[in-house]
């Protein structure tokens, strides 16, 4: 399962995130690094909607932030 979002629609959740959860985006992806090595992108979405209480939009927003990120420094 991938991310089908716009990039404005991904912004705009990442953006919220701390008005919505209580935490900043760097807290949710702490959380990821930490939990379980989980590789497919719907098992780390469930997880930190099962775990953590975070809303699946948000979720889903999360991890594709942390893919994003990954990428970004692999190249």
């Amino acid at each position: 399962m991938s991310l089908q979002r716009s990039a404005a629609t991904h912004q705009s959740l990442i953006e919220r995130i701390p008005k919505i959860t209580g935490h900043d985006v760097r807290h949710w992806l702490d959380c990821l690094d930490a939990g379980p090595s989980l590789l497919r992108f719907s098992e780390r979405v469930s997880w930190l909607r099962i775990e953590h209480g975070l809303p699946g939009p948000y979720a889903a927003a999360v991890v594709h932030e942390a893919d994003l990120r990954r990428h970004a420094i692999r190249t």
